[in-house]
């Protein structure tokens, strides 16, 4: 069940990267500066990049189902929705205490790339 899960997450994650993108591309573009726009491309790119590391993953899931996985999906998924999150609240608000956000984000990424790593130094000893 969970790899299907994530693996619809992933999706929806891609998905809704490509559609941020374009709004950016083409509504934000006469009302943010360059700056801004950067900003919240950042959050896309990140998005996307994490979206299809969670598709990956939920793949390997099927193959291989462990706790561990879980843990890596439910990483990258928070590390979206606080880093990616915050950045596009960042610049559509233009409060910047949301750039408080980011980094607790930015570490959920790190922390599901090294449980990654851990995974994959599981099955490397067996």
């Amino acid at each position: 069940m969970f790899p299907l899960f994530f693996l619809a997450v992933g999706a929806i994650m891609a998905f809704l990267a490509v559609a941020l993108g374009a709004f950016a591309a083409h509504g934000l573009r006469q009302k943010r500066d360059v700056s801004e726009l950067q900003v919240f491309q950042t959050g896309v790119t990140y998005q996307m990049y994490h979206a299809l590391a969670i598709i990956g993953v939920a793949s390997l899931h099927f193959w291989q189902p462990q706790l561990l996985t879980l843990w890596v999906e439910v990483c990258f998924l928070v590390g979206i929705i606080l880093f990616s999150g915050s950045l596009y609240l960042l610049t559509w608000t233009r409060v910047k205490r949301w750039g408080a956000v980011t980094p607790v984000g930015g570490i959920f990424f790190l922390l599901g790339w090294a449980l990654l790593f851990v995974l994959a130094l599981q099955h490397l000893n067996t």
